[in-house]
Parts: structure tokens; C-alpha cells; sequence
């Protein structure tokens, strides 16, 4: 049995291989801060029923994220399906016997640097902009797709931590409804407002196989307040873009390691919280849940006290800055509580389902936004 992860995202370490039984670890994310994304291949055990321990679990960023947790497995990299987890004593036991020759492990459903690529030419092909905001620290694009002509700006961003793959996922869904020349909703809200998106914020961390920072080990979702270039460019350079273009609207999508949930995270704690912005808050999350019952509003992040926001978050200091509804959406690892598949879990079709709900819950407040 041979196992590497030298590809796009990849992330795993061999200790040791005996017959078909692994001992691995996750490797830390630039800075050594964080470490839970995992994505290897595994190859020469077909038929077999293999084990993989990754004996550093219990080391992880969120250990409580492994109970009720089932890595993802695929043969073909399109489909994946959940395997036999489980957590015990600080090792995550993967139980797996393959059909095929080589498969592929995840903490979830990777989205590469390849299909973002696509996903931009096919955005351009359905007639959007698109935009180059600047270059990272590894040198690579950080890329805008600008579509509408309406005078509401609105900004969705995703992938501010790279491990959170579903996010993009999402994106593929809602820019795939936008951009629909047959999708009355859209084309309304196309005239009513400019959308700026950012399908990727973190493409360094992404292809390295980070889970939570960037290529000088920042967690850019703490890099709000102060950006600088040579720290955080990729916030640096959507931040000036929206203080230059307007933002009356700002959705940052993420996925959540603990909570198996679909939920929304809002900006109560700022200074500048208002009954306006509350209202549309409400409004946003109760559409969002009439369009697609995936979403739900019972289970989330306690509410900051009013003044206890952490400024340096995307959702805080874009609704303070911009005086605008701003909100964090997060999405499980884990398969959802309120509506389990055993067999696929969470998937890659559900995110982007939830992705075009967006559009729905956009037309309803897209009026009052100021």
C-alpha cells in the first residue's frame, strides 16, 4: 500500500505502513497554529480492508469537530462518499475497502485549483467580468467576478479559511443561478444591483492544504481591521476594493468543523447595530429558510453582546464600516442533523443547492438594503 499527498490541497504525513494499516498525521498549517484539513491518495489495496489512524487528531484546531464526524472517500474524485470514522483516544480511525486501485481521502470534498479555473471561464462565458484584485504572496491571482449593473453594490466572498472547501462549493451554485439568462429572480436583481464575488479569498492556503491561513500564516477572517500587504494582501485588496466600489450588502461564506448545521452569523455586536439592520438580518435568514429547509435558524453561534464584536471579522467590520447587512454563513463538515444522508453526508450537491437559495433570500431584502 502506498499513500502520498504531493497534489493540489494535499495534506497528510506517513509514520508508518504495515500491510493495510496506516499511521499518519496531519500537517500543520504555515505558522503551526492550526492543523485539521487532510487530503491523500492511497493506493495497492483493492479489495482490502485498510485502516487509517491519523494519530494526531486529538491535536487538531477543533478535536470536539471528530464525534459524529465521517471522512470522505472517492474513486474518482467527482463523487464522494462518507467511510467509517471514529474517534477515540486521540486517533481518527478511517476504515475503507476499496473497489478500485487508488482512491482518495478528505476531510471534505476538495474544490481544486483546477475547477476554480473552470468556474471562472464559465462565468466569463455567461457574461460576467472578470476582475484580477492583485497577486498574493505565493504569486497567484486573487480573482473577482463582477456581474449586474444595478446601483446596490453586494459583495459574497467565500474561503476566507481554505480548508473549508465547501464554501466554494456554495459559490459554484449561487454564481451558477446569477448568471442563469433564464432565471427571472436573477436577472431582477441583476438590474437592481452590481454583485462583486470572490469565489476564493485564500488560494495560497488552498493549494498548500492549509485549513485556516494564508501563505504567511494568517487567518485573513482576523485581518479585517488592520490589512496589510505583506501579511494579509488578500483582505487588503477586497477591503480597498469596497471602501472604492460601495458595499451595501456583504455575505462571507464558511463552513463550521462542530456544529452539524446550515446557519447564519450576524453582526450584533457592533457599535453601529441598528433595529434596521437587525429587521433585514431576520428577514435575510427566515428567506433563506422558506427557500431551502437545508438552512435553519435554532441551532448557531451565541450573539455578541451589543459592543462585544470582534472587529477584525469580515461580518463585524464590513456591517460597521459600511453601515450595511453583513453576515457569516456557515455550513457543517459533518452531515447535517436536520436532514442526514448516510451515504453522502453533507455533500458538494447540498452546498451548492444552499448556494442558489441565496438568490432567494437576496430578493428579499435586496430593496430595503438602503
Amino acid at each position: 500500500m502506498h499513500i502520498s499527498s504531493t497534489f493540489d490541497a494535499g495534506n497528510i504525513q506517513v509514520v508508518s505502513i504495515e500491510e493495510h494499516h496506516a499511521s499518519l498525521r496531519i500537517r500543520p498549517d504555515v505558522g503551526d497554529e492550526h492543523l485539521q484539513w487532510f487530503y491523500f491518495r492511497v493506493s495497492g489495496a483493492r479489495g482490502e480492508q485498510v485502516t487509517l489512524d491519523i494519530e494526531n487528531a486529538g491535536q487538531v484546531s477543533y478535536p470536539k469537530a471528530w464525534p459524529g464526524y465521517q471522512a470522505r472517500v472517492s474513486v474518482d474524485r467527482e463523487d464522494w462518499i462518507q467511510a467509517p470514522t471514529s474517534y477515540k483516544d486521540g486517533v481518527l480511525s478511517i476504515q475503507v475497502q476499496p473497489d478500485a486501485d487508488v482512491f482518495w481521502v478528505a476531510y471534505f470534498a476538495p474544490y481544486s485549483a483546477e475547477r476554480h479555473a473552470e468556474l471562472l471561464a464559465a462565468c466569463q462565458g455567461q457574461g460576467a467580468q472578470l476582475h484580477t484584485l492583485g497577486s498574493t504572496l505565493d504569486g497567484r491571482d486573487l480573482d473577482m467576478v463582477v456581474a449586474g449593473s444595478g446601483p446596490r453594490k453586494l459583495w459574497v466572498i467565500a474561503r476566507q479559511h481554505p480548508g473549508e472547501s465547501m464554501a466554494e462549493w456554495w459559490m459554484e451554485g449561487f454564481l451558477g443561478r446569477l448568471l442563469d439568462p433564464d432565471d427571472a429572480h436573477a436577472l431582477r436583481l441583476l438590474d437592481q444591483a452590481t454583485f462583486y464575488v470572490v469565489p476564493n479569498m485564500n488560494p495560497d492556503g488552498s493549494v498548500r492544504g492549509h485549513l485556516r491561513v494564508n501563505a504567511a500564516g494568517a487567518n485573513l477572517n482576523r485581518e479585517w481591521e488592520e490589512p496589510t500587504m505583506a501579511r494579509s494582501p488578500e483582505v487588503k485588496l477586497v477591503r480597498d476594493a469596497m471602501d472604492a466600489l460601495g458595499c451595501d450588502f456583504c455575505l462571507d461564506v464558511h463552513g463550521d468543523e462542530e456544529l452539524p448545521h446550515n446557519f447564519i452569523a450576524g453582526a450584533e455586536g457592533i457599535p453601529g447595530w441598528t433595529e434596521r439592520l437587525d429587521g433585514l438580518t431576520q428577514r435575510f435568514c427566515d428567506a433563506l429558510e422558506r427557500a431551502n429547509p437545508d438552512f435553519q435558524q435554532k441551532v448557531g453561534y451565541p450573539k455578541d453582546a451589543p459592543g462585544a464584536a470582534n472587529m477584525s471579522m469580515c461580518t463585524s467590520q464590513t456591517a460597521q464600516r459600511f453601515n450595511c447587512l453583513s453576515m457569516t454563513l456557515e455550513m457543517p463538515f459533518k452531515d447535517t442533523d436536520d436532514r442526514p444522508e448516510p451515504e453522502l453526508g453533507w455533500s458538494p450537491e447540498r452546498c451548492m443547492k444552499l448556494g442558489a437559495s441565496g438568490i432567494d433570500a437576496i430578493v428579499e431584502v435586496i430593496a430595503d438594503l438602503r
